[in-house]
Order: C-alpha cells, then structure tokens, then sequence
C-alpha cells in the first residue's frame, strides 16, 4: 500500500504526551489508514497503518 498524503488531515497528541519532554507521537485518523509522526519532527515523513496494523501497535505497547 502507497502511503498517502495526511498533510490535510487533523493530528492529535495524547494527553498522556504533557509530562514526557516532547517524546511522542501524533496521530490522524484518515480513513483507510491511521497515521503516526513524530511531534518533535513533522516533516520526517509518517506512517501509514491500517487499522489491524493499529489495533496490533496499541495492544502490544499496552
């Protein structure tokens, strides 16, 4: 699958992310595929997950 553009797309930061110096993701919810980028550098790129891909991710940092 072909990462697609999220410039456009709507991040979010946890809330969980205040307190960690700037260690953390953002994330946008671009249907087909879930979006995660590094907040410290946004124009790095991002990744482009699936939400079987994301559901994986959340369950195995939990």
């Amino acid at each position: 699958m072909t990462a697609p553009d999220l410039i456009d797309e709507s991040w979010f930061t946890s809330s969980y992310s205040g307190s960690n110096g700037g260690n953390c993701v953002e994330v946008a919810f671009a249907e087909p595929v879930i979006g995660v980028r590094d907040s410290k550098d946004r124009t790095a790129g991002h990744l482009a997950l699936r939400p079987t891909a994301w559901r994986a991710l959340l369950t195995r940092l939990k």
